[in-house]
């Protein structure tokens, strides 16, 4: 499997061992050695007795590691790619082995709230949007590294691992970063684009997590096409609105990152969050979902997030506030359907949201 100019070149490090973490490092396998990381000695010992992790094979060019250390000794370039709830703590455990040299590109669709001591999201929560940090901004703050970015668009992790075609967007203000990520992860099957609005693309593939859990709610409660694509729209304006407060531009939410991500996870059982809503709308509790889950949903915690914030900016966000409803306040998908089909919208496009005003 391994290509023989790939040994030519510099190692490329993954943090984070789980479906997603493991595509891209098959990905990049392709192109490189890949060192990947992961702190469950489960999966350390699987790759290592007969390179699988998670029922797929794991490329001949990748070797697996429980030390960050000798992924950051090892490589100048390193995809974290975690879960956004323990994002800030991993890339602490990282942080003393990193120099300025090194360039971190991160994969990760979620945000990080840091709420003073004792404040939780409850549904009337006014959230100050300067307490919300992207990935990169986590990654600014709790290291020296500088030269950072992100990667994000419609990549579902079990068709990455089945080659399939796919393509993303890496982001960063820096052109290097920018042509590394493409360097490093450009695939036949696997395009990659650039950004330099990196808070757009990393807040476009964090929000349609939101509008996926309600198109998986839509597809339990066995309503068609014509109905997906009402919340599709609906929720891409939504996502520009909300997305706007974080400093997100349009471009990020009309590419492969926003609206490309929106109808990949609105249309897959495959997506997490779809899943999600799907089983709610099937009538299982969230509790239930979420104990019988392997990997994070995303979308749960950026609904407390989006509603929270909006809260605070005073504007509505009825998608939203109706999907933190249906997974927190009781309401069910059936109550909620209701509500939004009867929701007073005036206009298709309130064109100010996307000039900005």
């Amino acid at each position: 499997m391994t290509s023989t100019n790939t040994s030519e070149r510099p190692t490329v490090g993954v943090v984070g061992a789980g479906a997603f973490g493991s595509a891209i490092a098959n990905l990049l396998a392709e192109n490189q050695p890949v060192l990947l990381y992961t702190r469950l000695p489960e999966v350390y010992e699987s790759v290592m007795a007969d390179r699988m992790n998670r029922g797929r094979r794991m490329h001949d060019n990748m070797r697996i590691t429980m030390s960050l250390e000798e992924v950051a000794n090892e490589c100048s370039l390193i995809y974290p790619i975690l879960p956004s709830s323990n994002f800030r703590e991993k890339i602490r455990e990282l942080a003393p082995f990193l120099t300025p040299e090194h360039i971190l590109i991160h994969g990760t669709k979620g945000v990080d709230v840091q709420l003073p001591r004792g404040e939780q999201l409850t549904a009337n929560y006014k959230l100050n949007p300067k307490l919300v940090n992207t990935m990169t901004e986590v990654m600014l703050q709790e290291t020296i590294v500088r030269r950072v970015g992100c990667l994000a668009g419609p990549n579902l992790a079990s068709e990455i691992l089945a080659g399939q075609p796919a393509a993303t967007v890496i982001a960063s203000e820096f052109d290097e970063v920018i042509r590394l990520g493409q360097r490093t992860l450009r695939t036949p099957n696997f395009q990659v684009f650039s950004s330099h609005d990196r808070a757009g693309v990393e807040i476009a593939g964090v929000l349609k997590n939101v509008i996926a859990i309600a198109a998986g709610a839509l597809e339990g409660l066995g309503l068609g096409e014509n109905a997906r694509a009402l919340l599709i729209s609906r929720g891409l304006v939504e996502m520009v609105h909300v997305g706007k407060h974080l400093g997100g531009g349009l471009q990020a939410f009309l590419g492969l990152a926003g609206v490309g991500d929106l109808i990949a996870t609105c249309s897959s059982p495959n997506s997490r969050n779809f899943s999600v809503g799907y089983r709610i709308a099937k009538g299982e509790s969230l509790e239930d979902i979420l104990n019988s889950m392997e990997e994070v949903a995303e979308g749960i915690n950026t609904v407390k997030i989006s509603r929270a914030m909006a809260n605070h900016l005073g504007f509505r966000a009825p998608l939203t506030e109706t999907i933190y409803e249906v997974l927190f306040g009781g309401k069910t998908a059936e109550e909620a359907l209701e509500y939004l089909m009867k929701f007073p919208y005036y206009v298709d496009v309130d064109v100010s949201i996307f000039e900005g005003k």
